[in-house]
């Protein structure tokens, strides 16, 4: 109706004398002047309040953008779920074409739920002190569990290993270092507090408690997805976590980054609120794979450009990213600068050991990813993982060979032998620093077997482009648990100055992989920062 009167009003003024739009001017001049006062006081209004809040106003970020993450130990933050117990909750509450919504009433779990966020299973007690046990409430903290797991909640929410989830990890941004909130059930420092209704609209909207805008290294861009029923048992989860009083240092942004009213303009470019809704046209375990990788998976987090304003491109998605010194290779289907080469079974593989011989072993912080997160996950929800990865557009981003495809087998150690070496050699360096483990052939020690060290040779990190992970593996080395292996590499960075780690780095990749990707000293310096 409105568009109808301003058409109507338009009509008239044309057929109107002049004297009678001059009337009409001051009164629409009027009107501007008295919006544009309107939003002037909405600005004042903001400025002292939008600012810096309370750590504890932030929720889950993403793990690849965290500063010092592959120090985040997970020990003791929670037992590892059964897959039998994880498979069968939560193929209860996968999306599917026949429950589009995805968001049903929680029932008596829901109900218990609600509230200041005190202990699953309401405010009364048992005579011996202790919150009375729901079985209901037990099985949807579970559910939680495993979906906390897909969200890899603990990474970015875990500073020290002794406080799980009580946050404090600094995360680096082009504006400054945020640091993660406590979301641990602690009224005082945590989410105690917090009713479900705040939770969801945190998760799914990017609101804090006090109606402050979150800052988008937390992923609702990604979270505004997931369904309320998944959310609410994620939060009945967290519920039942210890309580740990901690505060989270305060965000050191600069200004005016530490303005939280400006999101408003951020989120106008870069923020689509609404539910996963599954694609008919696709089976369930696209569907289902979608809703992880899109949601609380989060994978477009690293794995897609951003643009100007660190929002993600809508173009070239999951082509590949850099965060934090690491680049987040491309996971598209294209043969040559994704993993279109690779089977399903090599996706899962991957996703639930972190290695595949001939292809990958994973490092820094998506090594953290698998032994956080997808380790713990079904092989139903891989393969949904790896079936929708394999049918997102392929992006080559230039590549013209696969990155595992590349590498030969070196033979500079006979060179060497009898010989004196003067200067920084790469060979020299190599041999007496990698070969006991990677063979002084390349080709590793212990061929394809359980705990053997991996080749050199068609290795997707040594084949890249760009040998700034292969540094950054040199520097930092690996550390990986899972449920099959313990994998550690050693860092080099307190052994082996910036020029050394570049040598062994030009060596690797030019016997190994990309001849043409080399790093300087200089380059070394920079990442040794990460």
């Amino acid at each position: 109706m409105t568009n109808l009167r301003l058409s109507s009003d338009a009509t008239d003024l044309r057929q109107r004398p002049m004297g009678g739009d001059r009337r009409r001017r001051p009164i629409r001049m009027k009107g501007f002047a008295a919006a544009f006062s309107v939003f002037a006081l909405y600005l004042a209004w903001h400025a002292p309040t939008g600012g810096e809040g309370g750590a504890a106003d932030e929720l889950p970020m993403s793990a690849a953008q965290a500063q010092g993450a592959s120090q985040v130990a997970t020990a003791g933050a929670s037992a590892p779920l059964a897959v039998s117990v994880a498979s069968a909750a939560v193929t209860a509450s996968v999306p599917s074409p026949s429950n589009a919504a995805g968001s049903a009433p929680m029932g008596a779990g829901s109900e218990a739920t609600t509230g200041a966020g005190g202990p699953p299973g309401g405010s009364g007690a048992n005579a011996d002190g202790a919150a009375p046990v729901d079985a209901a409430m037990t099985d949807l903290a579970k559910r939680g569990e495993y979906l906390a797991r897909a969200g890899d909640c603990i990474a970015c929410h875990t500073a020290d290993k002794s406080r799980p989830f009580a946050g404090g990890l600094p995360m680096g941004t082009p504006f400054g270092t945020l640091y993660t909130p406590n979301i641990t059930p602690d009224p005082e420092t945590g989410i105690g507090r917090w009713t479900d209704a705040e939770f969801l609209r945190a998760m799914q909207q990017g609101i804090g408690k006090g109606g402050q805008h979150l800052y988008p290294v937390f992923p609702y861009t990604e979270y505004t997805r997931v369904t309320e029923r998944d959310l609410l048992a994620i939060r009945a989860y967290l519920n039942t976590l210890p309580p740990i009083r901690y505060t989270p240092p305060r965000n050191e942004l600069s200004f005016p980054f530490n303005q939280r009213w400006l999101m408003i303009f951020w989120n106008l470019f870069n923020f689509r609120e609404g539910r996963f809704v599954p694609d008919p046209k696709q089976s369930p375990q696209w569907n289902r794979g979608a809703y992880l990788v899109e949601g609380l998976a989060h994978c477009e987090e690293c794995h897609t450009p951003r643009n100007f304003t660190q929002g993600l491109s809508s173009h070239d998605r999951f082509s590949g990213e850099a965060q934090a010194g690491w680049h987040a290779f491309n996971i598209t289907p294209d043969k040559a600068g994704g993993i279109g080469n690779w089977s399903e079974q090599d996706i899962v593989d991957y996703l639930a050991k972190g290695a595949v011989p001939g292809r990958a072993n994973a490092a820094g912080p998506m090594a953290e990813v698998v032994e956080n997160s997808t380790q713990y996950l079904t092989s139903e929800d891989l393969r949904s993982i790896a079936v929708y990865l394999r049918s997102v557009p392929p992006v080559a981003g230039g590549q013209t060979r696969a990155r595992d495809e590349r590498g030969r087998p070196a033979d500079d150690v006979l060179r060497l032998r009898g010989t004196r070496v003067t200067g920084i050699d790469g060979a020299q360096l190599f041999a007496g620093n990698c070969a006991s483990c990677h063979n002084w052939t390349g080709q590793g020690v212990g061929a394809s077997a359980p705990l053997a060290y991996p080749s050199l040779i068609h290795n997707s990190a040594v084949g890249a482009s760009d040998a700034g992970n292969l540094a950054m593996v040199i520097l930092h080395g690996v550390n990986r648990r899972t449920k099959d292996a313990d994998v550690m590499m050693p860092a080099f960075a307190d052994e082996l100055n910036d020029e050394q780690i570049a040598a062994i780095t030009n060596y690797v990749t030019q016997h190994f992989g990309d001849p043409n990707a080399t790093v300087t000293a200089s380059d070394v310096a920079k990442l040794r920062q990460h």
